[in-house]
């Protein structure tokens, strides 16, 4: 299945009236995707986050390339001419992250990049890719490995930021106190949609997935690694987050939103649950070929 012109499509989906979007762009499944397992098909979609609060705006990650023009146009949309722009790419090694803050930051001047690496601006230069070279310099703003950040100036929203509990590479979640929202970047993607119109988001604990699925799904992506290793100090660090922050919302970097406390609730009993399957003491390790699907 290869996508077609029509499905680079990118939409706006309100979360918050007025303070959290998703710039969501259509991504077909067709076994090249390496996000997901070879044998999925249908569609998943690619998020950017954008938070406002007075005339000050985030955007957590920034899409793929093949999406740039309409995720541009998004912002445009979506942005006042006197708000002030800053970037954070959750995962400063993936190009569904970085690919366009450079065009983005080009475009719309923006104040800062957020980043726990002091040469963020290295890991986003994709100037030969870019439609609108200035003599403008985009800034990077280190971020410890936890730290609060304030968006809407010294005493405005607070979004917590801090290493991802289970990660591959350098990740980043971001809670955001005001609505109650999750961003966890590269985990809880494991739910997409076999049609393009299906809803991108989970409403009910019905429709989480269940703990075999989720653990099949950390198998076949880039958790591979997982089966018959030390998760219990995984399961600990997730069960501390959820017990920190009150949760309501689950927002990916890719995949389907998760909305509601039980729902929520549901996502991290299920991923914990996986994981502790996945420990030593209930798997064995296995040598795994990379196309094997389990």
């Amino acid at each position: 299945m290869k996508q077609t012109i029509e499905e680079f499509r990118t939409e706006i989906i309100p979360l918050v009236d007025g303070k959290l979007f998703s710039i969501a762009s259509t991504i077909v499944l067709d076994g090249r995707v390496s996000a997901y397992p070879a044998n999925v098909r249908g569609y998943a979609l690619g998020h950017c986050y954008l938070l406002k609060e007075a005339n000050d705006a985030l955007l957590l990650d920034s899409g793929y390339s093949a999406y740039r023009s309409q995720i541009i146009e998004s912002l445009r949309t979506l942005l006042l001419p006197d708000d002030e722009l800053s970037i954070y790419p959750l995962r400063l090694n993936e190009y569904m992250s970085v690919c366009n803050v450079e065009a983005i930051a080009n475009t719309f001047r923006a104040k800062q990049c957020y980043s726990g690496n002091p040469d963020a601006s290295l890991w986003v230069a994709f100037s030969r890719h870019s439609e609108n070279l200035t003599d403008y310099k985009l800034k990077t703003t280190l971020v410890a490995r936890k730290q609060d950040l304030r968006l809407g100036g010294g005493d405005g929203r607070i979004l917590s930021a801090f290493q991802a509990p289970i990660r591959l590479i350098g990740t980043r979640w971001v809670y955001d106190r005001e609505t109650q929202t999750l961003f966890t970047s590269d985990s809880f993607t494991h739910q997409w949609q076999l049609a393009a119109d299906e809803p991108a988001t989970i409403r009910s604990r019905a429709d989480v997935a269940d703990m075999p699925f989720v653990r099949s799904f950390l198998l076949n992506t880039r958790y591979w690694w997982l089966e018959g290793g030390k998760t219990a100090e995984l399961c600990r660090k997730l069960d501390a987050v959820r017990s920190q922050y009150p949760i309501t919302r689950i927002a990916p970097g890719y995949g389907k939103i998760t909305e509601g406390f039980a729902s929520v609730e549901k996502q991290f009993d299920t991923l914990i649950a996986a994981l502790e399957d996945l420990d030593q003491a209930n798997s064995a390790c296995a040598y795994v070929d990379r196309e094997l699907i389990r």
